[in-house]
């Protein structure tokens, strides 16, 4: 009988010769299997369990808290301690997990262009800081995979041509046809640098300061493999697998999504989903919808992906008051397979982007979408287009600021809108992520835009502790009462089983001022009427129109108050959210 090791060997294998089908390698696929197997601590001496075909590694009190580690200061201590504290005294409750954006050594982009993977940035704290966060909290981390930093020191060695990283970059030549490269900015694709070999034009999709790896170089996947390792031994089990559509070049083609970047994904869950059983691995691909989804493959790839139409298509229907658009993508999205999950979010480090709305809303809606976020004090980021025209890329703002008002401007519902938005994402099939600024009603940051330069400042305040506990204890600012706020629905929503992210969801109709779905949980016990008015004016919803079950009793888990079968009908006030579920019984 062939031994687990031997059968994950040639498994491996097999990821190995779909991605390097098209590359000349210096080792077998058998020796770089072993290599790899041995990276990420896997050895023929072992007992090797096969993880669980379609498992969920998640449930209903899943909440996720993402943030910078510096996002909350506090004079003479190290910003990761401050962090850990404020977790522990504001989150500990409600959020059970917390992405920490890049912790590492970086050039630029906020800790997106690292400098150096195995070490934390000293000005934020070290590994110890790290482990003890994910003592309390599962911990997720980003690995940077599609680029580094211009600054570090393999790409120091590729200039040099000597020593670990000499050949980890790609280079095109300018006179090759890269008009069908599909771009998320303006910048020029190559960067002139002079080496030890003469001049080479290195590939950066994103900036000249984050150059793009060659994973056709298998020391490249070797060494982001001992990364991975690395980040588990230290508490991570949650990975970000950030900007990953980008991570395989071909001359010819788009660039994006080709099939073996699909193909280290898959090679990658193997990898370490028999190493860490409970690890879930999230893709971070800010693409059109179609194009996102099929990061999930047969529940073989991502465990999860960013639900990245959500933001700009929820953000859309709260300003317009017509749920049309959010209601004929939510009816289009196949249910995740168990084993796959949505990561949902509104809000995040970087804008509301556009690309996943491509196709879902009318290009008259994209554009009174980024008007009306322009008058809120909103910036918008740009890309090049496929024809080479600037297109809009994403909007930058504060989700606070983003929904104080609707198409017609300002008015007083701005914190019932902002509610209304977290109760629909924490009701919808998925795993939810809160951005800690939109935890605390954080808004526009004019004053770090206009020092930094860069639009996507805007959301990116950083908090002295001792002035945000000031405003936490007050009960009249909008940080206490959203952190309020969001701390019922989270306690709410966490106890029940109707809300597990893979729990069953239909979407209801009920015209375009209320958005609704329902909830099942797998057992089937328990039903939710999710039901939002997502307009300025009171709406009426006849009971009819969601058929409550009569042989039982319903409660508003908003309020606690009973819905009874034999009502004809019930209003909802602008922007109220009920969550109506069946009492359990016996």
């Amino acid at each position: 009988m062939q031994s687990t090791y031997n059968q994950l060997t040639e498994l491996v294998e097999h990821h190995l010769a779909v991605i390097y089908n098209d590359v000349e390698l210096p080792l077998s696929y058998q020796a770089l299997a072993q290599d790899l197997l041995s990276t990420i601590g896997l050895s023929e001496n072992q007992d090797i369990p096969p993880p669980l075909r379609h498992h969920n590694n998640w449930t209903q009190q899943d909440a996720v808290l993402i943030t910078y580690g510096d996002s909350i200061e506090e004079a003479g201590v190290k910003p990761l301690k401050t962090l850990h504290k404020f977790l522990n005294e504001r989150c500990i409750d409600n959020l059970n997990s917390v992405h920490i954006l890049p912790f590492f050594p970086y050039s630029s982009d906020d800790g997106f262009s690292v400098i150096d993977y195995s070490s934390v940035n000293e000005s934020l704290g070290d590994w110890v800081d790290i482990k003890r966060i994910a003592t309390d909290f599962r911990l997720m981390s980003d690995v940077v995979i599609n680029h580094c930093s211009a600054r570090s020191a393999w790409f120091d060695n590729f200039i040099k041509g000597e020593g670990l990283g000499s050949d980890f970059f790609y280079t095109a030549s300018p006179d090759e046809d890269l008009s069908n490269v599909v771009r998320p900015r303006t910048s020029p694709l190559l960067r002139e640098t002079e080496t030890a070999t003469g001049m080479q034009h290195v590939w950066c999709t994103f900036s000249h300061d984050q150059v793009d790896f060659d994973f056709r170089n298998p020391k490249v996947l070797q060494t982001f493999v001992s990364i991975i390792r690395q980040y588990l031994d230290n508490g991570v089990r949650l990975f970000r697998l950030d900007a990953v559509a980008f991570l395989w070049k071909k001359i010819g083609t788009n660039c994006i999504n080709l099939e073996q970047t699909h193909e280290v994904v898959r090679l990658l869950r193997t990898l370490i989903e028999h190493a860490q059983s409970d690890v879930i691995i999230i893709t971070e691909t800010n693409i059109p919808n179609r194009e996102n989804l099929a990061y999930l493959g047969n529940a073989n790839e991502a465990h999860a992906i960013y639900n990245f139409s959500l933001p700009p298509l929820l953000v859309n229907t709260l300003i317009t008051g017509d749920c049309h658009y959010l209601k004929s993508w939510l009816m289009s999205m196949p249910p995740a397979q168990n084993g796959t999950s949505y990561f949902n979010f509104i809000a995040s480090h970087d804008g509301i982007g556009l690309r996943p709305a491509e196709g879902l809303l009318a290009d008259e809606e994209l554009t009174v979408l980024v008007n009306t976020m322009q008058n809120f004090g909103g910036r918008v980021s740009w890309r090049a287009s496929e024809n080479g025209q600037q297109k809009a890329y994403e909007i930058n703002i504060a989700l606070y600021d983003a929904l104080q008002g609707t198409t017609k401007g300002t008015d007083k519902w701005g914190f019932q809108r902002f509610i209304c938005a977290h109760a629909i994402m924490l009701g919808l099939e998925g795993i939810p992520g809160i951005y800690i600024h939109s935890l605390l009603a954080t808004g526009n940051d004019y004053e770090r835009v206009k020092n930094t330069s860069h639009n996507r400042a805007i959301n990116r305040h950083k908090w002295q502790y001792g002035e945000l506990q000031e405003q936490l204890a007050s009960p009249y600012s909008q940080h206490h009462r959203v952190l309020k706020a969001m701390g019922e629905l989270l306690t709410i929503r966490r106890r029940q089983v109707a809300f597990h992210p893979n729990a069953t969801q239909f979407t209801l109709q009920l015209g375009n001022h209320i958005f609704g779905f329902w909830r099942q949980s797998i057992d089937r016990r328990q039903s939710i009427f999710c039901l939002s008015n997502i307009s300025d004016e009171p709406q009426e919803i006849h009971l009819s129109d969601i058929n409550l079950v009569g042989t039982d009793q319903w409660l508003d888990l908003m309020t606690q108050q009973p819905i009874y079968a034999s009502q004809s009908s019930i209003v909802l006030a602008p922007y109220q959210t009920m969550w109506i579920s069946n009492l359990p019984k016996g």
